[in-house]
């Protein structure tokens, strides 16, 4: 009986017609590729949910779709022996390979490098008060995947136009005019280059990093991203300042954060010469010392200029970071104008005249 059910099912294939045949094998060993990367990505998952850590799990998401394609490239190449194509088809077969089998390497290699840069992002975590590590190794995590992807990239197409015999033989033919074409393409591309070899240096001798505070062409903000080209710069006000990358190399600006998110703030008040320093200085300390956003470093009260009709006071406390040190120089110049207007009025600056005596005898 099931001799009779096999020479059944032959004869039936014998008589379909030829593409059709074609069609279900290629269609057969499609549905056998797709059920075996089911089932290996299923045995993953389980894996990498009972290992510790989320490396893994980033890694095999990443990899869920270049594998799906790659195996279904893989049984498509082992059942083309069985295909009856043509001459035309068959080297329309092999020319689709030769751009497809790169395409689907690149593909796997790029997503391989940008889960690896998302692994190093979520283990360098920039929520803590000390994140100067974390920072870094973001930045140069974020340079560097840029920089592998664009290269990666850029060779999957060399490797998929190689694959293609016409445009070889017209690169043969173009090569006595490479030299003015390159010469021109060099000049016009001048200010891209420039920016991609600083965004290299950047990832190595890191200058900025990544939430890093600086004032850049007079703003104040924080480093929000760095592209290969390009800079973006968040401003205080929500405006974002996009900068070429170029121009942190060349030009002077303020890192406020470079070795360490702590600052010093400073507040300057401008009073009358006869001022009490004494009292306003045990007043000050302890305002700064209420203050919960005064991290306990550093306080200091000091008369550091004197003019006709003013002295100069500048009050130093420091804070954890550059945010909290702003709130705290507010809170502390509010709270001593306060203070001044309330107890000290004779403290605020006050304009003096000196009237000579009148000459004696006079009417």
């Amino acid at each position: 009986m099931r001799c009779s059910h096999m020479q059944q099912i032959m004869l039936l294939w014998q008589r379909l017609p030829t593409f059709a045949g074609d069609i279900a094998v290629v269609a057969f060993a499609v549905l056998i590729a797709l059920a075996l990367h089911w089932a290996g990505m299923r045995i993953l998952d389980r894996i990498a949910r009972r290992t510790p850590g989320s490396t893994d799990d980033i890694i095999v998401d990443h990899a869920r779709k270049p594998l799906r394609w790659i195996g279904v490239g893989i049984a498509l190449a082992t059942v083309r022996r069985f295909l009856d194509l043509t001459p035309i088809a068959d080297a329309a077969w092999t020319q689709a390979a030769g751009l497809v089998v790169p395409l689907l390497v690149g593909s796997l290699a790029i997503q391989m490098i940008r889960a690896a840069g998302k692994a190093i992002e979520l283990d360098a975590d920039i929520t803590v008060a000390d994140n100067l590590r974390a920072r870094r190794r973001r930045t140069r995590s974020a340079i560097l995947v840029r920089i592998a992807v664009f290269g990666v990239g850029f060779l999957t197409i060399c490797l998929m136009l190689l694959s293609i015999p016409s445009i070889r033989s017209v690169g043969v033919t173009l090569m006595a005019s490479a030299g003015l074409a390159g010469l021109a393409v060099g000049a016009a591309a001048q200010p891209l280059l420039k920016n991609l070899i600083a965004g290299v240096q950047m990832a190595f001798t890191e200058p900025i990093r990544l939430d890093d505070v600086v004032i850049v062409e007079g703003e104040w903000g924080r480093i929000e991203e760095i592209r290969l080209t390009y800079v973006v710069v968040r401003i205080w006000d929500e405006r974002r300042l996009v900068v070429p990358v170029s121009q942190f190399l060349e030009k002077p600006f303020q890192n406020w954060t470079r070795n360490t998110s702590q600052l010093l703030g400073s507040v300057f008040l401008m009073l009358d010469p006869a001022a009490d320093i004494a009292r306003l200085r045990a007043h000050a300390e302890r305002v700064v010392r209420d203050n919960p956003r005064w991290d306990g470093r550093a306080f200091v009260l000091q008369v550091t200029d004197s003019k006709a009709d003013a002295i100069e006071v500048r009050v130093l406390a420091t804070a954890k970071d550059a945010g909290t040190a702003f709130d705290l120089r507010c809170d502390v110049r509010e709270a001593l104008y306060a203070y001044i207007r309330d107890e000290m009025p004779e403290a605020l600056p006050r304009r003096r005249v000196a009237m000579d005596a009148a000459p004696s005898g006079a009417a």
